[in-house]
């Protein structure tokens, strides 16, 4: 089977098949990562760029690790030590390295749509690493992944998206993929960071309950508050978010029932979780950390196979 695209730009533009032959790749790249040798030839002789030029750490680490698991050969870029600090355009920067015969190019851009305008003008496959407040396909699918392998399905899987919704990628991405595979999702948060589309958009429930949220869902993916992208205080204080918003060991106990926690990282932890929670055991996301690395296998695996 192959993707049915050249590129994975967003979850937007992938059907649920396309969804469903990464997730499946990736449980055998997971059992490829549990062997001695950790390493496969599947991408010998491809050469693949990261280009970031956003601050990452657990996503570009993920696609770094990925490609020498797969055998690609690599080319590391930061925008703050390129030319594109003195003013080189992106086209440019992308044209020149493209001039190296490079197949791929993973990307992370504080633009949204940027990975979009490189792949109409450049042959490359694009990955999309984290496009401004647009997409993040790969941590979608990576807690798609996640969550499959701990409930055995998505379908009727009910999935509380909670936190800073205006500002998150993640958020966006996963409101995608979990609607395309027949999840029930609602968002939660301050009515400030929640966009007002997002009801009409989507047709998911809005709730500013925190307790109800959790009392509803399977699943808590929590999302950090993103004060980088926030040009006007949304809230009073951290302090004040911790208390209506943060997740604490008592609130989790206090439930009922027991529910899955889930985070893109990095955590503020004391704000949007308590240590006792993200380490608890209602915890799963050192295994979402893992994970990444089959996902991002799969996707790199799936676009470099591809007959165009």
């Amino acid at each position: 089977m192959k993707l049915s695209t050249k590129h994975l730009l967003g979850i937007k533009d992938l059907c649920k098949e396309d969804i469903q032959l990464i997730l499946d790749t990736a449980v055998n790249f997971k059992e490829v990562l549990q062997r001695p040798v950790k390493k496969v030839p599947s991408l010998r002789d491809v050469t693949i760029v990261n280009l970031f030029y956003e601050n990452s750490t657990r996503t570009r680490i993920s696609f770094e690790l990925a490609e020498k698991r797969l055998s690609a050969d690599t080319i590391n870029f930061t925008a703050s030590g390129s030319s594109a600090a003195k003013g080189e355009t992106l086209l440019d920067t992308v044209n020149n390295i493209l001039s190296m015969k490079v197949d791929m190019v993973v990307m992370r851009h504080s633009a949204s749509g940027a990975p979009h305008f490189l792949a109409k003008h450049i042959p490359a496959a694009i990955v999309n690493a984290g496009d401004g407040i647009n997409e993040h396909p790969t941590q979608a699918l990576l807690d798609a992944f996640s969550m499959k392998e701990k409930f055995g399905s998505l379908e009727g899987l009910k999935v509380a998206i909670i936190g800073d919704i205006m500002h998150s990628r993640v958020a966006l991405s996963n409101i995608y993929l979990l609607r395309k595979m027949g999840a029930e999702i609602i968002v939660a948060g301050p009515p400030t960071l929640i966009p007002k589309y997002i009801t009409e958009a989507f047709n998911i429930k809005v709730e500013y309950n925190l307790k109800k949220a959790l009392q509803w869902c399977d699943v808590a993916n929590v999302l950090r508050i993103q004060l980088e992208r926030q040009n006007q205080p949304l809230f009073s204080s951290l302090r004040e978010y911790n208390i209506a918003y943060g997740i604490s060991r008592s609130i989790l106990e206090g439930l009922g029932k027991e529910i899955t926690i889930m985070h893109p990282g990095p955590i503020n932890r004391g704000v949007e979780l308590d240590s006792d929670v993200a380490d608890g055991p209602y915890s799963i996301i050192l295994n979402q950390v893992e994970n990444g690395v089959a996902v991002r296998m799969a996707v790199l695996y799936l676009l470099a196979n591809r007959e165009n």
